[in-house]
């Protein structure tokens, strides 16, 4: 029986291998063979699904995760902005296309599909439209603000009868989970500099400090004021028109939108059908018209960049930790690596940083800060491109540059730095877990056993303060600024592009093809170069689905108030992981942004 139960599991572990290597070899074949290059249709409409998060860079979370995400059902990861945005460009100069679909609602995940990046895809939409000729046609059952601020300047804004558009005043709403702590007997001991430094916050308070409620009513401010103006501009109203259907409407149903002139029609998504076949030279009476849609036209491979001097373009994008970092993560090591590759290429004349991060470990933030100055002494020149996000530890890698550029609605500054020490004795002492030590001096290593001592936390505010008197050091000398002008600014306060650009924290308000053709003029080589081209999203595990799933497009499930505090919750927990620093300071922003 004993050998019979050996050669049994023995026979099992084998075809467990068996299957896994199968598997693999399967997803390689696959990839291997790939689609044939796809073929835009005569009078094609290019179909432009929103529901997808716009990041700035390609996610590449690695084989396994891809995985795992794949078969747990996980969203797209969504297109790079920069792709987008070159997609758009070479289709108003397609002669194969005949007009522009919209539809769709944005989704956001991590630091994808904020303000800045939305500013950037509508400006490329609107230069689709004046540029081309081509009509660009917009249809939802419902708009929610993203989806408004790119669609209103739309040829035609189509909505559905039992449709609507909000146009609820923008909102903050962080979570605190102090109450949590408490209750549970965690207890977070904080140092911090910097009266607006309220990274810390959620974890030992129940409510918004009043100079955080201060600094966030104020960048705010600003955020809705652009998204104000801009809607005004395209749907010919005013800045007032806007304001007034947020304070008396807020959910603005479709006849109603149709009368404040949100909107140019209410149609039903088979009339909305009906125009696209007429614009495609087909009538209402045929099934099908000749059509594309955006993440199959992003593939098709561009015109090859001849310029012979190159312009690198680096993404930093998420949370910046200590080491390598995960897909959506800035590992230190990782990014001043490449950097550093960067800068020993005599190919490379100039380097463009595209910068949408709130920051994380000081000592990563300085690993990557050090390769952005030996990059410029190495002559060449560093222009940063500011996403959603550059606060923090992503205002400190972005400070040294010859050159920033932002948008108004960008979120940035927050020079100031913290320390967050978790105690747990409380709540493991009540589960009967219990430690007794031994220690060699007075100061001993942290641990989550025990809440420090009164001299323990006054060494750590010590290191926190030199490494803020640093933080402010390094703006004043990579700004040339009055060090004292810094320190008034500081203090970890948040601010929007468009106030950073009065108090001279960036140079311009711009996106990334500004920096890219600003970076080209201090290289001097405006009239020969080349840029590296956006990386379209890879995807060997998707084609692997759809071939099981008979090639048939997943979509995102919208999301309901459940799914949304899961998600918060998840943020929340992606954030503490994230907390790596070897000395456990944090050049980090004062909070997730969370807009609503």
């Amino acid at each position: 029986m004993k050998a019979f139960f050996k050669s049994f599991f023995a026979s099992l572990m084998a075809l467990a291998v068996f299957s896994g290597l199968a598997f693999f070899f399967l997803i390689i074949l696959v990839a291997a063979m790939g689609p044939s290059t796809p073929k835009v249709p005569a009078k094609a409409v290019l179909v432009f699904d929103l529901s997808q998060p716009i990041p700035d860079s390609a996610q590449d979370a690695g084989p396994g995760a891809a995985i795992q995400k794949a078969m747990q059902g996980g969203g797209d990861d969504g297109t790079p902005l920069p792709v987008l945005i070159n997609a758009l460009e070479r289709a108003s100069k397609d002669s194969s296309i005949s007009a522009l679909f919209l539809t769709g609602n944005v989704q956001s995940a991590g630091y994808a599909s904020g303000p800045a990046a939305l500013k950037e895809l509508r400006e490329a939409i609107q230069r689709f439209k004046a540029e081309s000729g081509k009509p660009v046609i917009a249809y939802n059952l419902g708009y929610a603000k993203k989806d408004l601020y790119l669609c209103a300047g739309a040829t035609t804004v189509y909505v559905h009868p039992m449709g609507g558009l909000d146009v609820t005043g923008l909102a903050s709403e962080p979570m605190f989970m102090a109450g949590a702590f408490k209750k549970y007997g965690v207890e977070m001991q904080i140092t911090r500099v910097g009266k607006y430094k309220s990274a810390v916050e959620p974890y030992f308070l129940e409510k918004m400090s009043d100079a955080n409620r201060e600094q966030t009513q104020m960048f705010l401010g600003d955020i809705w004021a652009d998204w104000k103006a801009t809607v005004a501009k395209d749907r010919k109203l005013t800045v007032e028109d806007i304001q007034k259907l947020s304070d008396e409407k807020g959910e603005v149903l479709s006849p109603e939108a149709l009368q404040a002139k949100l909107v140019d029609k209410i149609a039903n998504y088979d009339e909305v059908l009906d125009e696209l076949k007429k614009l495609s030279g087909k009538e209402a009476k045929d099934k099908e018209f000749p059509q594309i849609e955006m993440d199959t036209y992003v593939k098709i491979p561009g015109e090859v960049a001849k310029g012979k001097n190159r312009i690198a373009v680096v993404y930093a994008e998420g949370e910046i930790v200590d080491g390598e970092g995960a897909g959506n993560q800035i590992g230190g090591e990782r990014l001043s690596r490449e950097l550093r590759k960067l800068r020993l290429d005599k190919n490379v004349k100039a380097i463009v940083f595209r910068v949408n991060s709130p920051g994380g470990s000081a000592v990563a933030s300085e690993l990557i800060q050090r390769e952005v100055i030996l990059a410029k002494a190495a002559g060449k020149p560093v222009v940063v491109s500011m996403g959603y996000v550059a606060a923090s530890g992503g205002y400190w890698i972005s400070t040294y540059a010859d050159r920033i550029f932002a948008q108004p609605n960008t979120i940035t500054g927050s020079i100031g730095v913290f320390g967050m020490l978790p105690n747990i004795k409380k709540l493991a002492n009540e589960h009967g877990i219990t430690w007794d030590s031994v220690q060699m001096a007075k100061l001993a290593a942290p641990s989550l056993a025990r809440p420090r001592t009164p001299e323990e936390l006054a060494r750590i505010q010590t290191i926190v303060d030199d490494i803020y008197d640093r933080f402010l050091t390094k703006v004043s000398e990579g700004r040339k600024l009055e060090k004292e002008a810094v320190r008034e600014i500081a203090q970890g306060r948040v601010w929007s592009g468009k106030a950073a650009l009065k108090i001279g924290l960036v140079d311009e308000m711009g996106g990334l093809q500004d920096a890219i053709k600003h970076a080209a003029k201090l290289a001097k080589v405006e009239g020969d170069y080349k840029v590296d081209a956006p990386e379209a999203p890879k995807d060997p595990i998707e084609k692997l689905l759809k071939s099981l799933n008979k090639g048939e497009k997943r979509k995102l499930v919208k999301a309901g108030p459940v799914d949304e505090l899961k998600t918060e919750f998840e943020r929340a927990l992606v954030t503490l992981q994230s907390l790596n620093d070897p000395r456990g300071v944090y050049a980090r922003m004062p909070f997730d942004v969370n807009l609503k």
